[in-house]
């Protein structure tokens, strides 16, 4: 986790290693995961996601937090997978695993850790910017240039 001394870090491990000794959960089964190990917090992620794809709302996964909710969305309902999309490649350990079984790209690789979000601002931009292109952008014609000396390579 973000600012962790190693001993934190060490005891936090030991922390997930007694909870999954203790709760068992069935690895094959996400409710069974949620609702021995997981957070409310992942779990409420989860049903956003899925949520988002029922009204057919593409939704932003941003971070380590949210990439494990999409996770879980994603086992529950494939389908859910054509609304999500990552902001950024998290910096945490499992987030390249996360996005590797998602078959999703982020957006934008800066290393972050942070947590808060932060790279939900670069990916409304990138996103809007690519509507205004889809919508806003004119043809050849429009633009009024010579396409006479471009080849189809189609």
């Amino acid at each position: 986790g973000v600012g962790l001394t190693k001993e934190q870090y060490e005891n936090k491990k030991s922390v997930v290693k007694r909870a999954l000794e203790v709760n068992k959960p069935d690895r094959n089964d996400v409710i069974d995961v949620l609702s021995k190990v997981g957070g409310l917090d992942i779990a409420g992620l989860c049903g956003c996601f899925i949520g988002a794809a029922k009204h057919r709302i593409p939704i932003v996964i941003d971070g380590f937090i949210s990439s494990a909710a999409a996770l879980c969305a994603y086992r529950l309902n494939p389908l859910v997978h054509d609304f999500m999309f990552p902001s950024h490649l998290s910096a945490e350990t499992g987030a390249s695993s996360m996005m590797k079984e998602l078959e999703l790209e982020p957006m934008i690789t800066l290393d972050m850790r942070l947590g808060e979000g932060s790279g939900c601002p670069f990916a409304f931009y990138i996103i809007e910017s690519a509507l205004q292109v889809l919508n806003k952008m004119g043809t050849f014609e429009e633009a009024m240039i010579n396409n006479d000396f471009l080849i189809d390579i189609r």
